[in-house]
């Protein structure tokens, strides 16, 4: 399975061998002192994954069930009549075909996958960068890419990547891809991150997002025994991360409602919320975040300490994390 995506995640070897994920995880504990495959956090890739990509062909088989319940809580982070910008990529693939049905919204996207996704949505306007077709995830890069960028202003960006860790957050192993990336977070006032349970840990070779820019990370549940993962995403909560935990295999949300009716408020216990809005998880934040200037001029403001309350330590939080405006 490895070979032939070119990565797996431990929950999905389980399944297909009908075993549990603690035999899984020894097993390739050995193939890994064979030489046979490099572990990753929830899962194994190839050998040489610093620069090794799979294309969109084995990316798009690869925890679906983690990239739906991540994609149906981003989008209840949307409101109607906003404009975002969407990274290529297959979490924001599904991504986009939820946002298909926000009134009014206005989506920048530099992927063909996305641009698919939403070019039957009569209600919502689609704007493609230039620059050149990159065929293994259908993504225009290059600097015609950036340069239709440059003066852009929207609300949020979603993206995704190769791997994510605390120490210098998102990365890719594609220098065009990272490089756009990169244009597309200048252009956000807050920069939201799509990443499965099998990415967090991973470093790939180019950075794309460093962690003090990154607002939000929507993530779905690590599996029982994965250690490195929650100290992973605790690593990004003490570094002022907002962290989302999305329940996998729930309902989808009601996109357009906002981010504050997209889960649990303060006070209130996890769940289903009203109209089918999946359960989330927050994690509640230790501290206060490390400023740091602006990327750009008139870019995002700087974010300030964060209060938290016993209750909302007890674990019950919403959105805890002040917003840049």
């Amino acid at each position: 399975m490895v070979r032939a995506n070119g990565a797996v995640s431990l929950r999905e070897l389980a399944r297909v061998v009908q075993t549990s994920e603690v035999t899984v995880r020894r097993d390739v504990r050995a193939l890994e002192a064979e030489g046979l495959l490099d572990r990753r956090h929830g899962g194994a890739v190839l050998p040489g994954g610093f620069t090794r990509e799979s294309g969109f062909p084995q990316k798009s088989h690869l925890a679906t069930a983690e990239k739906t319940a991540i994609a149906d809580v981003a989008a209840g982070l949307v409101e109607e009549g906003e404009a975002v910008v969407v990274g290529a990529g297959t979490t924001t693939q599904e991504l986009a075909r939820r946002l298909a049905r926000v009134p009014g919204l206005t989506v920048v996207t530099n992927s063909l996958l996305v641009a698919q996704a939403l070019a039957h949505a009569n209600r919502v306007e689609v704007v493609m960068t230039g620059g050149t077709l990159r065929g293994s995830n259908y993504a225009l890069v290059g600097s015609g890419a950036e340069q239709s960028l440059q003066g852009l202003r929207v609300s949020r960006a979603f993206l995704s990547g190769s791997g994510l860790t605390a120490e210098r957050g998102l990365s890719t192993s594609n220098m065009l891809s990272a490089s756009v990336d990169r244009a597309l977070v200048q252009a956000a006032a807050e920069v939201v991150v799509l990443a499965d349970h099998s990415k967090l840990g991973t470093d790939t070779m180019f950075q794309t997002v460093p962690t003090d820019v990154i607002t939000r990370l929507v993530t779905d549940e690590p599996p029982s025994r994965e250690d490195r993962s929650a100290i992973e995403l605790q690593a990004l909560a003490d570094q002022g991360v907002q962290i989302t935990v999305a329940g996998v295999g729930q309902q989808a949300p009601a996109p357009g409602q906002g981010a504050a009716a997209a889960g649990p408020g303060p006070g209130r216990p996890e769940g289903p919320g009203p109209a089918g809005r999946p359960p989330r998880r927050d994690m509640p934040l230790p501290g206060p975040r490390r400023t740091h200037p602006p990327t750009a001029p008139g870019g995002p403001g700087l974010r300030g300490p964060v209060s938290l309350s016993d209750q909302q330590i007890g674990g019950r939080v919403a959105d805890l994390a002040p917003r840049r405006r």
